[in-house]
Protein backbone atom coordinates (compact mmCIF):
# COMPACT_ATOMS: atom_id res chain seq x y z
CA UNK A 1 0.00 0.00 0.00
CA UNK A 2 1.57 3.06 -1.45
CA UNK A 3 1.80 5.93 1.92
CA UNK A 4 1.86 9.69 0.60
CA UNK A 5 2.31 12.78 3.21
CA UNK A 6 0.19 15.62 3.39
CA UNK A 7 -1.25 18.59 4.99
CA UNK A 8 -4.73 18.89 5.76
CA UNK A 9 -6.06 22.50 4.82
CA UNK A 10 -9.26 22.64 6.56
CA UNK A 11 -12.72 21.88 5.89
CA UNK A 12 -15.32 23.18 3.07
CA UNK A 13 -18.73 21.72 1.48
CA UNK A 14 -20.82 21.50 -1.40
CA UNK A 15 -24.10 21.29 -2.43
CA UNK A 16 -25.86 18.46 -4.60
CA UNK A 17 -28.46 19.02 -7.07
CA UNK A 18 -31.20 18.01 -4.67
CA UNK A 19 -29.85 20.46 -1.92
CA UNK A 20 -27.87 17.99 0.52
CA UNK A 21 -24.77 19.54 2.03
CA UNK A 22 -21.71 17.31 1.31
CA UNK A 23 -18.16 17.70 4.02
CA UNK A 24 -15.46 17.91 2.13
CA UNK A 25 -11.69 17.73 3.72
CA UNK A 26 -9.50 20.01 1.68
CA UNK A 27 -5.65 18.12 1.67
CA UNK A 28 -2.61 19.13 -0.23
CA UNK A 29 -0.30 16.58 -0.84
CA UNK A 30 3.60 17.70 -0.45
CA UNK A 31 6.10 17.21 -3.76
CA UNK A 32 7.38 13.88 -3.06
CA UNK A 33 10.90 11.91 -4.49
CA UNK A 34 11.58 8.65 -4.88
CA UNK A 35 14.40 7.68 -2.60
CA UNK A 36 15.02 3.71 -2.91
CA UNK A 37 12.83 0.96 -4.09
CA UNK A 38 14.34 -2.34 -2.06
CA UNK A 39 13.38 -5.58 -4.23
CA UNK A 40 12.80 -8.21 -1.16
CA UNK A 41 13.42 -11.27 -2.49
CA UNK A 42 11.73 -13.68 0.36
CA UNK A 43 8.15 -11.09 1.02
CA UNK A 44 6.00 -10.63 -1.40
CA UNK A 45 6.08 -7.01 -1.50
CA UNK A 46 8.82 -4.60 -2.08
CA UNK A 47 9.82 -1.44 0.21
CA UNK A 48 10.36 1.94 -1.14
CA UNK A 49 11.05 5.05 1.03
CA UNK A 50 9.81 7.91 -0.15
CA UNK A 51 10.80 11.81 1.04
CA UNK A 52 8.02 14.48 0.72
CA UNK A 53 8.16 18.14 1.52
CA UNK A 54 11.74 20.08 -0.55
CA UNK A 55 13.18 21.59 2.61
CA UNK A 56 13.76 25.60 1.96
CA UNK A 57 16.61 25.88 4.91
CA UNK A 58 18.81 23.06 4.31
CA UNK A 59 20.89 24.43 7.06
CA UNK A 60 18.12 23.18 9.27
CA UNK A 61 18.43 19.33 8.65
CA UNK A 62 21.00 17.41 10.13
CA UNK A 63 24.12 16.28 8.71
CA UNK A 64 22.93 12.40 8.75
CA UNK A 65 19.77 13.10 6.89
CA UNK A 66 21.86 15.65 4.51
CA UNK A 67 23.79 12.63 3.55
CA UNK A 68 21.17 10.80 2.73
CA UNK A 69 19.89 12.47 0.12
CA UNK A 70 23.45 13.60 -1.10
CA UNK A 71 24.93 10.10 -1.45
CA UNK A 72 21.50 9.99 -3.89
CA UNK A 73 21.78 13.17 -5.86
CA UNK A 74 18.41 14.26 -4.98
CA UNK A 75 17.14 17.96 -4.07
CA UNK A 76 16.99 17.93 0.12
CA UNK A 77 13.77 17.02 1.61
CA UNK A 78 11.97 17.60 5.26
CA UNK A 79 10.33 13.83 5.67
CA UNK A 80 10.97 10.68 4.67
CA UNK A 81 8.98 8.15 5.26
CA UNK A 82 8.83 4.35 4.20
CA UNK A 83 5.74 1.97 2.81
CA UNK A 84 5.28 -2.02 1.53
CA UNK A 85 3.98 -1.88 -2.10
CA UNK A 86 3.53 -4.25 -4.76
CA UNK A 87 6.48 -6.46 -6.88
CA UNK A 88 6.72 -5.36 -10.20
CA UNK A 89 6.77 -1.77 -9.85
CA UNK A 90 8.57 0.50 -12.56
CA UNK A 91 10.07 3.09 -10.58
CA UNK A 92 13.57 5.04 -9.73
CA UNK A 93 15.27 7.12 -7.68
CA UNK A 94 14.41 10.77 -8.06
CA UNK A 95 11.41 9.72 -9.75
CA UNK A 96 8.28 11.47 -8.58
CA UNK A 97 4.75 10.23 -8.00
CA UNK A 98 1.81 13.03 -9.21
CA UNK A 99 -1.70 12.38 -7.18
CA UNK A 100 -3.51 12.04 -10.22
CA UNK A 101 -1.81 10.01 -11.90
CA UNK A 102 -2.80 7.06 -9.10
CA UNK A 103 -6.18 8.46 -7.58
CA UNK A 104 -9.01 9.49 -9.59
CA UNK A 105 -12.38 10.82 -8.77
CA UNK A 106 -14.50 8.61 -7.00
CA UNK A 107 -11.69 6.33 -6.08
CA UNK A 108 -11.67 5.19 -2.09
CA UNK A 109 -8.99 5.84 0.09
CA UNK A 110 -7.31 5.72 3.69
CA UNK A 111 -6.10 8.58 5.57
CA UNK A 112 -4.39 8.58 9.08
CA UNK A 113 -3.03 11.90 11.47
CA UNK A 114 -3.00 12.49 14.72
CA UNK A 115 -6.46 13.46 17.28
CA UNK A 116 -6.60 17.14 18.04
CA UNK A 117 -4.91 16.79 21.52
CA UNK A 118 -7.99 18.08 24.52
CA UNK A 119 -6.22 17.70 27.66
CA UNK A 120 -7.50 15.89 30.74
CA UNK A 121 -11.14 14.99 30.21
CA UNK A 122 -13.92 13.26 31.92
CA UNK A 123 -15.55 9.60 31.29
CA UNK A 124 -18.94 12.11 29.51
CA UNK A 125 -16.32 13.71 26.88
CA UNK A 126 -13.60 10.80 26.32
CA UNK A 127 -16.22 7.52 26.68
CA UNK A 128 -19.66 9.03 25.72
CA UNK A 129 -20.71 8.06 29.61
CA UNK A 130 -24.38 9.00 30.66
CA UNK A 131 -23.15 10.25 33.79
CA UNK A 132 -25.17 9.53 37.22
CA UNK A 133 -28.65 10.79 38.07
CA UNK A 134 -29.33 14.42 38.02
CA UNK A 135 -32.00 13.76 40.77
CA UNK A 136 -32.03 13.87 44.62
CA UNK A 137 -30.10 11.79 46.30
CA UNK A 138 -26.77 12.42 43.85
CA UNK A 139 -24.33 15.00 45.22
CA UNK A 140 -21.59 16.74 43.78
CA UNK A 141 -20.88 13.78 41.32
CA UNK A 142 -23.10 14.50 38.47
CA UNK A 143 -20.96 13.72 35.57
CA UNK A 144 -18.58 10.98 37.31
CA UNK A 145 -18.01 7.52 36.42
CA UNK A 146 -19.48 5.42 39.52
CA UNK A 147 -17.81 2.15 40.38
CA UNK A 148 -14.78 1.40 39.07
CA UNK A 149 -13.70 -1.61 40.90
CA UNK A 150 -15.11 -5.14 42.19
CA UNK A 151 -15.69 -7.11 45.93
CA UNK A 152 -12.87 -8.85 47.49
CA UNK A 153 -11.98 -11.25 44.53
CA UNK A 154 -10.95 -10.10 42.80
CA UNK A 155 -10.28 -7.00 44.57
CA UNK A 156 -8.81 -5.08 41.72
CA UNK A 157 -9.78 -2.30 38.67
CA UNK A 158 -9.28 -3.95 35.91
CA UNK A 159 -6.52 -2.77 32.98
CA UNK A 160 -8.00 -1.16 30.08
CA UNK A 161 -10.83 0.34 32.52
CA UNK A 162 -12.44 3.27 30.98
CA UNK A 163 -12.17 6.29 33.24
CA UNK A 164 -11.02 9.62 32.89
CA UNK A 165 -7.52 10.81 31.82
CA UNK A 166 -5.45 12.14 28.96
CA UNK A 167 -7.82 12.47 25.51
CA UNK A 168 -6.72 12.98 22.37
CA UNK A 169 -3.12 12.57 20.00
CA UNK A 170 -3.84 9.38 19.26
CA UNK A 171 -2.78 8.31 16.04
CA UNK A 172 -6.22 7.37 14.19
CA UNK A 173 -7.17 5.95 10.21
CA UNK A 174 -10.47 6.85 8.50
CA UNK A 175 -11.06 4.47 6.23
CA UNK A 176 -12.84 4.26 2.26
CA UNK A 177 -12.92 8.48 2.20
CA UNK A 178 -14.39 9.00 -1.37
CA UNK A 179 -11.77 11.52 -2.90
CA UNK A 180 -14.74 13.96 -4.86
CA UNK A 181 -12.47 16.39 -6.21
CA UNK A 182 -8.93 16.34 -7.52
CA UNK A 183 -6.87 19.62 -8.75
CA UNK A 184 -3.58 18.51 -10.57
CA UNK A 185 -2.00 21.98 -10.61
CA UNK A 186 -2.18 22.64 -6.46
CA UNK A 187 -1.73 18.84 -5.63
CA UNK A 188 -4.88 19.02 -3.49
CA UNK A 189 -7.84 16.94 -3.33
CA UNK A 190 -10.82 17.26 -1.50
CA UNK A 191 -12.27 13.84 0.49
CA UNK A 192 -15.67 13.56 1.47
CA UNK A 193 -16.02 13.30 5.03
CA UNK A 194 -13.80 14.55 8.36
CA UNK A 195 -9.90 13.45 8.94
CA UNK A 196 -8.22 13.44 12.23
CA UNK A 197 -6.11 16.45 13.07
CA UNK A 198 -5.79 19.92 13.19
CA UNK A 199 -5.45 22.22 9.91
CA UNK A 200 -2.39 22.52 9.02
CA UNK A 201 -0.78 19.33 10.63
CA UNK A 202 0.43 16.10 8.59
CA UNK A 203 -2.16 13.28 7.40
CA UNK A 204 -1.00 9.90 6.14
CA UNK A 205 -3.06 8.94 2.38
CA UNK A 206 -2.67 5.06 2.24
CA UNK A 207 -3.33 4.31 -1.74
CA UNK A 208 -4.37 0.57 -1.85
CA UNK A 209 -5.20 0.89 -5.92
CA UNK A 210 -2.68 -0.88 -8.19
CA UNK A 211 -0.13 -0.53 -4.79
Amino acid sequence: MLELVGKKIGMSHIFKDNGAAVPLTMIQVYENCVLELAVNQDKDFDSLLMAFEKATHPKRLSKSITGIFNKKSVPLFKKIRGSQVRKGLELKVGDSISIDSIVKEGDLIDIGGVTIGKGFAGVMKRWNFRGLEASHGVSVSHRSHGSTGQRQDPGKTFKGKKMAGHMGVDNVTVKNLEVLIIDKEKSVIAVKGAVPGNAGGDVILKIAKNF
